[in-house]
């Protein structure tokens, strides 16, 4: 019988099939596309499974190909993949100004992941109520000038004190399986809380001594929408490494760099100093943002330091 991974729990898999839900293991090793993974099966995977004789539980047999996936490195095995959720119509970033800062080059690197797949991808600022400061303003202005004319929608909630929460969310979530992402203590918990049927995500203070987030969810897990739908919650991600990315492919995972594609004048170009690059140009007319550019040299440079 066929169902959806909706919840990893290590070496167990909760897999929802004609509206129950069954507990059920991996029988053997999956060969994963030549791709090394930490975990076989992912929340969101559509897998077929036989009930074991005599047992309440089932063996999956076999794993449907994927529609596309978000997939970072591992944090634990080196040269080995995370793959965080699958079969996704929309990724959504939450971030935060403090309690904990969510960097530019964190958001850049989750949505350079996202569009390699062309994964809608929508960034959603909480804590808003936080934001006092005339720096604080400016890094949220930055963020909706940097992304927005991208084609990525920018959000601003509270997710503590929005009344309105729902009706601000639901009609971006609704009918769609989103991924729900960002560091520890952001807000993700609370903010799935509010939205999804059933969900109880236990929630904890940011560390007043590191002012960074506390893990409280600890794996995957699906949560069903009312009105059809549902949100994919996901472990805190303190890094967010892209996986191995060819130098000259990169560009084409910025949007604002892949309509200049192909007007350099070699073809190799990595936009770096070449003679004739479109996209140097683009930049020095302001027409590519200089923390973009700076967060594709950075990845560039890092891919390379990996080869």
């Amino acid at each position: 019988m066929k169902g959806r991974v909706i919840k990893s729990t290590g070496s167990w898999y909760t897999v929802k099939t004609d509206n129950v839900e069954v507990k059920a293991r991996l029988k053997g090793k999956f060969k994963q596309d030549e791709l090394k993974l930490t975990n076989p099966i992912a929340v969101g995977d559509w897998v077929e499974l036989v009930m074991e004789e005599g047992q309440e539980t089932a063996v999956i047999q076999q794993i449907h190909p994927r529609e596309n996936y978000v997939i970072r490195k591992s944090t634990r095995k080196q040269h080995f993949s995370h793959i965080i959720a699958s079969n996704l119509d929309q990724a959504i970033l939450v971030i935060t100004m403090k309690s904990p800062r969510t960097s530019l080059g964190f958001i850049d690197r989750f949505l350079v992941s996202t569009e390699s797949f062309r994964i809608p991808a929508i960034l959603v600022v909480n804590k808003v109520d936080l934001i006092s400061k005339d720096r604080d303003q400016e890094w949220l202005q930055d963020v909706h000038e940097i992304y927005e004319p991208l084609g990525y929608p920018v959000l601003e909630i509270s997710a503590i004190h929005d009344q309105d929460l729902r009706e601000k969310f639901l009609p971006l979530i609704q009918g769609k399986s989103s991924l729900i992402a960002g560091h520890s203590g952001v807000g993700k918990s609370t903010l799935l809380n509010k939205l999804a049927l059933g969900a109880s995500q236990q929630t904890k203070e940011v560390s007043n001594f590191s002012s960074k987030g506390v893990h409280t969810t600890t794996f995957a897990e699906l949560f069903e929408l009312p009105g059809g739908g549902d949100l994919i919650d996901t472990p805190g991600i303190k890094e967010f490494g892209i996986l191995d990315v060819e130098e000259y492919e990169l560009s084409h995972y910025f949007p604002e760099m892949r309509k200049y594609l192909g007007q350099c004048k070699y073809n190799n170009c990595r936009h770096i100093n070449e003679p004739g690059c479109v996209i140097l140009e683009k930049l020095e007319e302001g027409y590519i943002h200089p923390y973009r550019y700076e967060s594709y040299l950075n990845i560039l440079s890092e891919e390379d330091s990996h080869r």
